[in-house]
């Protein structure tokens, strides 16, 4: 969550596009992707984007214990969920694997912190409340660190990384799901990589 201050969301229908798309994101500066399991190719896009020299490749709408595993064996080295389960966090927590899990209110969290998390995907964003509803939320919460998802863009990005609890946020602005020009999604990349400065 340290390392950029935009990860990704990445909806990869065609493998072809996996190595060439995180080229372009490395070479912009967001090295941390997550790949989200709501394809047929995105475990075959995990294990691609892998090879890419810098990039940390992870799997997002992950939902149950199986669609773990799988993302593990392909290579995933974090895990991201829209939402919180217990079975879900047990067995991320079991692997060692760094796991987001999403939350949009205060029992969310609180469950969580029952779990030994802290790190939390506030999503949907925009839906839950925007920026006004994590403040509230994240006020009781003083030792969690969030990473709001959902809406996010390159309007209004900035604005939720000067939140303080804030280290990252998400976004699929960056990698257009349409067959994507490279060099424009490099020049995105860049552009959202100096957000956090």
């Amino acid at each position: 969550m340290r390392t950029a201050p935009v990860i990704p969301v990445i909806v990869i229908d065609d493998v072809e596009q996996a190595v060439p798309l995180a080229e372009a994101l490395v070479a912009g500066g967001l090295t941390v992707l997550e790949v989200t399991l709501r394809t047929p190719a995105a475990l075959e896009a995990i294990r691609a984007m892998k090879q890419v020299a810098g990039a940390i490749v992870g799997a997002g709408t992950v939902t149950n214990q199986q669609e773990l595993a799988d993302a593990l064996d392909a290579g995933s080295e974090f895990i991201v969920s829209p939402g919180l389960t217990e079975p879900l966090a047990k067995a991320a927590t079991r692997e060692g694997v760094p796991f987001l899990p999403g939350i949009a209110n205060a029992g969310d969290i609180m469950r969580g912190l029952d779990l030994g998390l802290q790190h939390f995907k506030f999503f949907p964003a925009m839906a839950a409340g925007g920026l006004p509803a994590l403040k509230a939320l994240a006020a009781p919460f003083g030792q969690c660190k969030f990473c709001p998802t959902g809406g996010i863009s390159e309007d209004n990005a900035a604005e939720w990384l000067a939140f303080d609890p804030v280290l990252c946020v998400g976004g699929s602005w960056v990698a257009p799901k349409s067959s994507p020009n490279y060099v424009e999604v490099a020049e995105t990349a860049r552009r959202a990589a100096r957000l956090g400065q």
